[in-house]
């Protein structure tokens, strides 16, 4: 799991396309779970949460370039 400090001293780009994997990971998660393929659930919420972190932190890069 990335810590909030590591996802800090990405570029943007890098989060970009972290943001994008994740994203991708997240929806074959809840596929997985929809088909009962998944054993630990647990994955979902913890690439929730690391999304969140991602969207957060770029969110916070590009407002303070603006």
């Amino acid at each position: 799991m990335m810590k909030a400090k590591e996802i800090r001293q990405m570029s943007i780009d890098n989060l970009k396309e972290e943001i994008y994997q994740t994203g991708r990971e997240q929806f074959n998660l809840k596929i997985q779970h929809s088909t009962r393929q998944l054993t630990a659930t647990h994955q979902i919420k913890v690439a929730r949460r690391k999304l969140a972190r991602l969207l957060t932190v770029l969110n916070e890069k590009v407002g303070h370039k603006a």
